[in-house]
């Protein structure tokens, strides 16, 4: 069984309760999720050591507002919704709504690794959806299941980082967005998902407020994330020659 450690700051209280991920999820506000009891100093190790997880495992957010000279690669937004999963890329100067895939499952993981290997990606931002009034959903314990399997695969794959967003209001701006640029019905239909993905960059402006590590149970694969993914000698070949 897995639990949940929450920490209430005004108290300094922990508490603990029954959860069901696989993955370890660090919210830099209140909340670590550990895989067992048996982990638990180990898991605590990881967010700690060196600082917090943001300062060890950084969203590219944070690591350009730290150094506007740092070159890193491009950040993915993925808007998962029943039947269709939207897509935007950005690396926080503009936003590029890049595509719509009807995938699901492997088939939808296996494409988004694809589509990150060509586009020089190095973390997914992926939407947290939540109700009107801000609380989680049955929605979003599936996306945050998605995110998990996910982010496994990811950080196999090439040391990729996965994120989530507060998706909560972006779907009502993404569709603002396009009707004032006047689309018709039938177009705005087509590209909903996508422009809700873009929207989804708006974690650039909040300077990552908001947004949660998915991060991998297995040590071997949080090297790897603190390694980061492997540069491309096309893209950076002064940094592979040093």
């Amino acid at each position: 069984m897995a639990l949940q450690l929450v920490t209430l700051k005004s108290q300094r209280q922990y508490l603990l309760s029954p959860i069901k991920n696989s993955s370890l999820y660090l919210h830099k506000t209140n909340s670590v999720y550990f895989p067992s009891i048996s982990r638990l100093t180990m898991a605590v190790a990881v967010s700690v050591p060196g600082g917090s997880w943001e300062e060890r495992i950084p969203p590219n957010v944070l690591r350009r507002k730290r150094d506007s000279t740092w070159r890193g690669g491009f950040s993915l937004g993925v808007d998962l919704g029943l039947s269709r999963t939207g897509l935007a890329i950005s690396k926080g100067f503009s936003i590029r709504p890049l595509t719509v895939l009807e995938l699901r499952g492997q088939k939808l993981e296996l494409r988004l690794l694809d589509i990150a290997e060509k586009q020089e990606v190095d973390e997914f931002i992926i939407g947290l959806p939540k109700s009107s009034d801000g609380k989680e959903t049955t929605q979003s314990n599936k996306v945050r299941s998605v995110a998990g399997r996910f982010a496994v695969r990811a950080a196999e794959s090439r040391g990729w980082r996965v994120f989530l967003q507060d998706e909560h209001g972006t779907s009502s701006e993404a569709m603002d967005y396009i009707l004032s640029m006047a689309l018709s019905k039938s177009v705005r239909q087509g590209r909903i998902d996508a422009y809700a993905a873009m929207v989804l960059e708006r974690y650039f402006s909040h300077s990552g407020q908001g947004i949660e590590l998915v991060l991998p149970k297995q040590v071997e694969l949080q090297n790897k994330l603190c390694q980061g993914p492997p540069k491309d000698v096309d893209f950076f070949p002064e940094e592979s020659a040093g």
